[in-house]
């Protein structure tokens, strides 16, 4: 072979080398080289033209180059494997509250979004003020029917009382609604005494200064849904005239969202002067307690007894109805107590002891430690907040105890499980660095327990520290302990010690 031909096949070889050093990560890539290029002159040594053909020597260092191609897709794909294992998606505490922060940003688009869930978290629906209570029989069987009749509602608003300053009469029939020229729908209509949405203290939305309520005439208050659905929440309806039952009634405003919270759904209220209704009527009466008189209620309730006219005594039972649900906002704050309570229970709130050692880091860095701590529960509350609101209420067609008892459930169940995460991941973060300690190492034997350490150890990958955690909890050591690393150790890490 002459040295033409050789030359040619070298420079193939060194191509071949060279191509497959593409495949190799960077910073591997000078090291892969060095070593290939040594083990292609070894390959070249043993198959010198001495030992058989030229041509078949060639062939076989050929060949070997060929194989580099091999080990460098294997090493870089090693590499890569590698650099997700040592360094996964919650190893970064920045990429740790950008997924919490993520999450919170779903969960609170959902609560924007979902009709339902806006309406819970409306602070119009619950505007009914503190001591009403709805009197009704103490018989099992009256637990929603109307049973009060009129004329004794006129007799307790007539006269005075030690324990009420109000009274207010309603009662819900179908009755046929004709509103323009469509065809009658038949509608949940609520005939009530003039005063009932003073006493309950609901505010009456797109009410008109000018119109009274309690005036001579019938007065319609709609309720939102049917605005919505009916009139396409337009506010101009309000002062225009629709039949209710044969009636010409104005409308004089709309309700809020969900705000009545008494038996019965109804569609429209009719607003009544007393003389209007007839005396044999029955329906609910709400009635409002005097600061004495909420002094007799026990667990929302008080015994009510009334004289008849014929000196016959008439038991009843007030219900506080503005107490017995509690709104979104309360059973949150109560589902987050019952979490702080319980969380002992089922996980350690130490974060560890730490080793006596001059090499501790500056206090910006501690302070950047707690720091990091209290933003993923400051996110993490958010999220059980919006995300218990969104499954409680985002399907439910209206409120109901089984929506409280979901986003009970939900909130408790986030925020305990929630916060043990929070507590765990703050206990395998290095106080220096904030990144996952990793590589764990069983050291000691579990029969030496009481006189040698015996557990786990793991590593910081920036060199700042080492965590021990025992196998076996004693009085000596308890809890995982923190060792910071001196300079001495910088030599088995990669790359400076970030300070």
């Amino acid at each position: 072979m002459t040295g033409l031909i050789a030359l040619g096949f070298r420079a193939i070889d060194h191509g071949l080398l060279q191509g497959a050093s593409l495949l190799v990560p960077a910073r591997q890539r000078r090291e892969w080289c060095r070593e290939w290029y040594a083990e292609m002159w070894h390959v070249r040594q043993a198959c010198a033209p001495g030992c058989g053909s030229p041509w078949r020597a060639e062939r076989n260092v050929t060949a070997f180059c060929l194989g580099a191609f091999q080990d460098a897709w294997c090493l870089c794909r090693e590499t890569q494997r590698n650099e997700v294992q040592s360094a996964p998606l919650h190893s970064s505490a920045g990429q740790c509250l950008f997924c919490l922060a993520a999450v919170l940003a779903v969960s609170y688009a959902f609560a924007l979004l979902l009709p339902e869930v806006r309406a819970a978290r409306d602070p119009l629906r619950y505007p009914v003020k503190s001591g009403l209570i709805l009197l009704k029989d103490e018989s099992p069987d009256s637990e929603a029917k109307p049973t009060i009749p009129f004329k004794q509602f006129r007799i307790w608003s007539a006269g005075k009382h030690r324990y009420f300053d109000g009274f207010a009469f309603y009662r819900i029939s179908r009755q046929s609604v004709l509103a323009g020229a469509e065809e009658p729908s038949r509608w949940n209509v609520a005939e009530s005494s003039s005063n009932l949405f003073a006493l309950l203290g609901i505010p009456i939305r797109l009410a008109r200064a000018e119109e009274s309520l309690g005036g001579n005439s019938a007065e319609a208050i709609l309720s939102y849904k049917v605005w919505k659905n009916e009139f396409g929440g337009d506010p101009g309806i309000i002062g225009s005239l629709i039949s209710v039952g044969g009636v010409q009634t104005r409308i004089v405003g709309v309700a809020p969202e969900r705000a009545w919270k008494l038996p019965g759904k109804p569609d429209a209220w009719l607003l009544k002067p007393d003389y209007a209704i007839p005396a044999d009527a029955k329906g609910h009466v709400v009635a409002h307690l005097t600061h004495e008189g909420r002094s007799k209620m026990w667990a929302d309730r008080v015994d009510v007894t009334v004289y008849n006219p014929d000196h016959t005594e008439q038991d009843f039972l007030g219900v506080a109805f503005d107490e017995q649900t509690p709104g979104p906002r309360e059973i949150y704050w109560f589902s987050v107590l019952l979490a702080l309570l319980a969380l002992p229970a089922i996980t350690s709130v130490s974060f560890g002891e730490f080793s006596v050692s001059s090499h501790k880091p500056p206090w910006p860095r501690r302070i950047l430690r707690w720091a990091y701590l209290l933003a993923k529960l400051a996110v993490l509350l958010p999220i059980a907040n919006f995300v218990s609101l969104d499954l409680a209420y985002g399907h439910a067609s209206q409120h109901s105890s089984a929506s409280e008892y979901a986003q009970l459930s939900v909130c408790f169940l986030i925020c305990l499980f929630g916060i043990r995460w929070a507590l765990l991941d703050q206990r395998q973060r290095c106080p220096v660095c904030l990144k996952r300690v990793v590589h764990p190492a069983q050291v000691g034997l579990a029969s030496r327990t009481f006189l040698a350490w015996n557990g786990t150890e793991l590593m910081c990958t920036g060199g700042h520290t080492l965590l021990h955690v025992p196998g076996l909890p004693t009085s000596w050591f308890a809890t995982q302990r923190w060792l910071y690393l001196d300079a001495s150790w910088d030599f088995l890490f990669v790359g400076p010690k970030a300070s």
